[in-house]
């Protein structure tokens, strides 16, 4: 399929979005007087304690009491000025004096969500604030937002508890953190009141009584939504009104019961910090991971920073089943459940970003998203391991300033800033700047790297429903004398002339990596109605690659000295991706339906200017002498390779029940391949298409548990090193693949989730490295079988975990090269991660912190002919921190007991040495 001129003519015709406005129109208040639970909208209202307004009759009575032992529950709606010019303001009504306590964490600020975000079909209102005051007759509770009549309330009753759900609403922070709210003794009578977010759209109140049901009645005030909550208990106990004091003065209340202790009030406001409810990346929508039919880890914010994470790969070394191919320096390169990522596999905002993404620096990174399994039904072309999407900071509404700093062993430096605000008055535009240096060395004999990072983002409000984020990005990395491993004979196996030191370099001092790294992009979403939007996205990406490396090879007889080549190795890496998509919520009959359609345009550029090679001095691997003559090139080229892809893809989001939900999705694939080599004067060209479905399935036989069963598929034109030259006359086969997939995700509670899967995935058509000459060639079929579970989120309060497990079995199952039946390279049968942590919640040390973290990786095969096993090692990290208001100070502890093991492996049978014994100490302020 020719898709070049098409490609052209699509990508400079870019976006179109028309925009309806659409007026907003009132709803009338719905009631349910037959059964016990009741649907109703806020209205904004004023009340008087003694008078209740409905429709335009007065009436003498107490407040609403919205409990479902009440057989007619009705909601203050004002209906005309007339009607409510008379009534006093909850503000204007005298109270008794009060005295709150709300302890709410400072988290670092992420992504807020603004007074319009939607989600779907419906306004997501966000709850900035809680509070508990007591009353007269009991206590408010108090959502603190300023949209409380947009507010939709379905209320219930469950024993002795209340329960109200607000299905259009979010807690979350001015600075955007989710938290939890919750309040324990409260009242004689009450044992606990709690506000959580119950999932992506609704809040949950619940009032627990002791004996009985509670009293609850509705109020809508200036401050937001309020309800006011009795027991028979505390009506019966309540002492005297303390007369109102100056708003200076803070009286202890005291309980109903007990006049003369003062009312306990335990209130905690806290970010969802090591759980995280909610991913696009699987979906293209903002799906509860437990809705999605596949396995999903997201990495948050919290947990970076706590481990004080600086790269990528640092990351993912909380994700099992994640594990290190190899490292050039400043690129590291992955596989999941076996399979090694292609480029194509990176992603930046759910957008593809092959060929840039293997440099990633966090210092405008919010958290990294690890899609296991194949994600071509929504991405395009890619392996079907998995996918890493890395989620990157949004501008905030209020001004936020952050600057942290950081020193550790082996010289490393880096400062960090984190700029944000509005732009304007009216917030309207808002931005966001992260900008990083690092200045580092190593534990490898001259080994040392800089790396600077400079991200700006504008998002722009135009009008209610459309918004639009300007994003860039710029990198710029300097590796020096990179280390390219050691030979097993040495470090794994005994060598008789003795051991190898772990920071023995066998490249030359002169040795130089040099990269840039440049994103220019935007998105703009538009908002049709409540049920229709619109995205469109465009981003330019372009990295540079400039190498000049000696590499080591393979030991002579003797077992003291090795070979060596130089190359010359310069690479520019260019991509374009534009991708448009549309998402729609509707109903047929009682079935509920999210649609999305899209369509993907993508041109990726893998240009090598220059590569040649020469043969290199051999070194004496225990007495090295650097710096001698090198030979005369004789191996030089230069080519090109073009892929043009298009993409359409439509995916069903169905709920037949509230428990029963389906995911059907199929995805068309078609791809134009150009292959050029310069040197010899050669060009192949290759077209293929072809069409990957995706079915899925999710029963909740209970609301906390997601039982769910999966089949999806992938497609990706093979992209290789090529062996220069002859090798471009037969071009790769597209290579395939297909996943089962069957687990169970369960909220253990509504701070801890867990998930637990099954998978069997096969790949056929397989890249992989001839180890005679190092360039790629195509073999048959390979297959990863195993079994992942994981454990995040807040056990206790302030004890939070980050956990998982990895079964992995993953094979060649056909071979002409190799035997069948051989395990794949890097990939352990047994890995496990845990890292949990531990913050001090009241008292003197409120705000210190302890982390404690393992990393076991198993044996694992050390190339595809199996020749050599790399030994299992198990790593401790541990953390000791201070936050305080705005100011936070941790030291970090890496490899604690200085284990020597062997991170990852390379060609010529050598392996990389692990990080050993380090510190680091970061001071962090927000201003």
């Amino acid at each position: 399929m020719k898709l070049d001129k098409f490609f052209q003519s699509l990508l400079l015709t870019g976006a179109v979005v028309v925009v309806i406005n659409t007026p907003a129109k009132g709803e009338e208040v719905r009631e349910n007087v037959q059964s016990k639970s009741s649907t109703q909208k806020v209205g904004k209202s004023a009340l008087d304690e003694k008078v209740a307004v409905t429709d335009k009759k007065f009436a003498n009575s107490k407040s609403p009491v919205l409990t479902p032992s009440s057989k007619k529950s009705q909601l203050l709606k004002t209906k005309s000025d007339k009607t409510s010019k008379n009534i006093r303001q909850l503000s204007e009504i005298e109270l008794p004096a009060t005295s709150a306590q709300m302890l709410v964490q400072s988290p670092t600020p992420t992504n807020p969500p603004n007074s319009e975000q939607r989600n779907g079909d419906q306004q997501v209102i966000p709850i900035t604030g809680v509070k508990v005051n007591p009353t007269e007759k009991g206590v408010e509770l108090i959502l603190e937002t300023s949209l409380g009549e947009k507010l939709q309330i379905t209320n219930r009753s469950q024993g002795n508890n209340f329960i109200a759900d607000i299905p259009n609403a979010q807690l979350r922070l001015p600075s955007g953190e989710a938290f939890v709210f919750r309040s324990e003794k409260p009242l004689t009578g009450v044992t606990e009141i709690t506000v959580i977010n119950q999932d992506a759209n609704t809040v949950r109140v619940m009032v627990v009584g002791e004996a009985g049901l509670p009293q609850t009645e509705l109020f809508d005030g200036d401050e937001g939504l309020i309800f006011g909550v009795t027991t028979t208990a505390a009506t019966a106990t309540q002492p005297p009104v303390t007369p109102q004091k100056p708003a200076t003065e803070t009286p202890q209340e005291e309980p109903a019961a007990q006049p003369n202790e003062p009312i306990e009030l335990v209130v905690t406001g806290e970010q969802d910090g090591y759980r995280v409810p909610n991913s696009s990346t699987g979906t293209r929508t903002d799906t509860p991971l437990r809705d999605i039919p596949q396995s999903i880890q997201v990495i948050p914010q919290q947990v970076l920073r706590d481990q004080q994470v600086t790269r990528l790969d640092d990351a993912l070394r909380n994700v099992a089943g994640v594990t290190q191919e190899f490292n050039t320096g400043p690129g590291v390169y992955y596989r999941i459940r076996g399979f090694d990522l292609a480029n194509n596999n990176s992603l930046r905002d759910g957008l593809p970003d092959p060929g840039v993404g293997d440099l990633v620096e966090l210092a405008n990174v919010e958290r990294v998203e690890v899609l296991k399994g194949p994600a071509s039904v929504l991405f395009g072309l890619g392996n079907p391991g998995g996918s890493i999407n890395i989620v990157t900071k949004r501008p905030l509404s209020e001004p936020f300033y952050a600057v942290d700093a950081t020193v550790g062993s082996y010289s490393f430096y880096r400062g960090a800033l984190d700029l944000s605000g509005p732009l304007n008055d009216s917030k309207t535009v808002l931005y966001r700047l992260n900008t990083a240096y690092r200045n580092s060395g190593s534990f490898i004999d001259s080994y040392s790297s800089e790396n600077f990072s400079i991200s700006p983002v504008i998002s722009v409000a135009i009008g209610k429903r459309t918004n639009l984020n300007l994003n860039a990005d710029y990198i710029e990395t300097r590796d020096s004398s990179p280390g390219f491993g050691l030979p097993t004979v040495g470090t794994i196996f005994p060598n008789p002339n003795g051991k190898i030191p772990r920071n023995r370099n066998l490249t030359e001092p002169s040795d130089e990596i040099n990269g840039t790294i440049t994103r220019v992009g935007y998105q703009l979403e538009h908002k049709f109605s409540d049920n229709w939007s619109l995205s469109n996205a465009f981003r330019y990406g372009l990295s540079s690659y400039e190498s000049r490396q000696t590499r080591p090879g393979s030991l002579d007889a003797n077992l003291e000295t090795i070979s060596r080549s130089f190359s010359i190795f310069d690479q520019d890496l260019t991509i374009y991706t534009l991708t448009t998509n549309v998402v729609g919520k509707f109903t047929t009959g009682s079935i509920k339906h999210q649609l999305l359609f899209g369509v993907d345009l993508n041109r990726y550029i893998n240009a090598t200017p220059r590569f040649a090679s020469a043969d290199a001095a051999s070194i004496n691997i225990f007495n090295p002498v650097y710096g001698q003559p090198r030979d005369a090139f004789n191996f030089e080229t230069t080519n090109k390779t073009t892929t043009d892809s298009l993409g359409i893809y439509l995916q069903d989001q169905i709920a037949l029940t509230e428990n029963l939900k389906l995911l059907l999705g199929a995805r068309f694939d078609g791809f134009d391949q150009t292959s050029e080599d310069f040197s010899s004067n050669t060009e192949t060209n290759q077209s293929n298409s072809a069409l990957s479905p995706r079915f899925g399935i999710v029963y909740q036989p209970i609301p906390p548990i997601s039982l769910y069963a999966s089949y999806i598929s992938s497609f990706t034109p093979a992209q290789g090193t090529y062996l220069f030259g002859a090798s471009l006359a037969t071009a790769f086969d597209p290579e395939r693949g297909r996943q089962y997939e069957v687990g169970v995700k369960a909220d253990l509670n509504d701070r801890l989730s867990a998930t637990l899967a099954f998978y069997d995935l096969t790949r056929t058509n397989v890249l992989v490295t001839d180890p005679s000459t190092g360039f790629q060639i195509q073999t048959g079929e390979q297959n990863s079988r195993g079994i992942e579970l994981s454990l995040t989120g807040e056990i206790l309060p302030g004890w939070s975990i980050y956990a998982g497990y990895a079964y992995t079995d993953a094979r060649i199952t056909e071979d002409t090269t190799f035997e069948v039946g051989n395990r794949l390279p890097n990939t352990a049968y047994n890995a496990f991660n845990v890292w949990t942590s531990y913050e001090i919640q009241k008292g003197n040390l409120q705000g210190l912190g302890f982390g404690f973290g393992l990393f076991f990786v198993g044996n694992r095969a050390g190339n595809l002919e199996n020749t050599y096993d790399v030994p299992s090692y198990v790593r401790t990290d541990a953390a000791i921190f201070y936050n305080r208001d705005r100011f936070r100070v941790g030291l970090n502890f890496k490899n604690l007991f200085d284990v020597e093991y062997f991170e990852n492996t390379y060609f010529g049978d050598r392996v990389g040495y692990g990080q050993p014994f380090t510190v680091q100490g970061t001071i962090s302020w927000q201003l």
